[in-house]
């Protein structure tokens, strides 16, 4: 256990036996305790295999590297469409944790030995993502943001793309995108 994670466990209002159990499992299978993003993060080698995050409906794990498991159980759900890699296991109470404890091991196992093996998931690649219209009518009305999007990595331009195009209403997207050109133009990512 690293004691600079207890306060995320010490502070939970809800989901409180769940997540220790979660943390337990974690651990028994010999991963490092660490604090990532806010949560705890276990890692084998510095290399990330499970978090453990809190939502209003459920608490879960993470698995990283969840889209290269076998799944055998048919336990991981994909977060949103937009996830490629991250798969999640949902729990809503203590005793489906203690119930699928052996199964969630064996995933862990299975999550370290696809580190070991140094396995990647494939990406898409931004260009496969969509551009909303009015985002595409900016870039090619306006060199400079052409120029500073491109300028941005990968990851930061589909976090834009993926922002915009969600948006509905066209007033909508063109609202998103004026507010975030000056960023764009300063290099810096939605969330930056």
């Amino acid at each position: 256990m690293n004691h600079k994670v207890d306060f995320y466990f010490d502070k939970a209002k809800s989901w409180q036996k769940e997540i220790e159990q979660l943390r337990t499992i974690a651990l028994d299978c010999g991963l490092t305790e660490e604090l990532k993003w806010g949560c705890p993060c276990y890692t084998y080698q510095q290399s990330n295999i499970v978090l453990i995050h809190v939502f209003k409906e459920y608490c879960a794990f993470l698995f990283f590297k969840g889209a290269l498991l076998s799944d055998a159980n048919s336990i991981l759900v994909q977060q949103t469409e937009n996830v490629q890699s991250a798969r999640q296991t949902r729990f809503t109470n203590i005793a489906e944790i203690t119930e699928l404890a052996p199964v969630l091991k064996a995933y862990i196992y299975e999550a370290i030995e696809v580190e070991k093996a140094g396995l990647k998931v494939t990406l898409k690649k931004t260009e496969s993502f969509a551009v909303a219209e009015e985002f595409q009518q900016k870039l090619d009305a306006l060199p400079a943001l052409k120029a500073a999007f491109e300028a941005l990595t990968p990851g930061r331009q589909r976090a834009y793309l993926l922002h915009f195009s969600s948006a509905k209403q066209s007033a909508t997207r063109v609202s998103r995108i004026e507010k975030c050109m000056q960023q764009i133009l300063n290099g810096k990512g939605l969330n930056d």
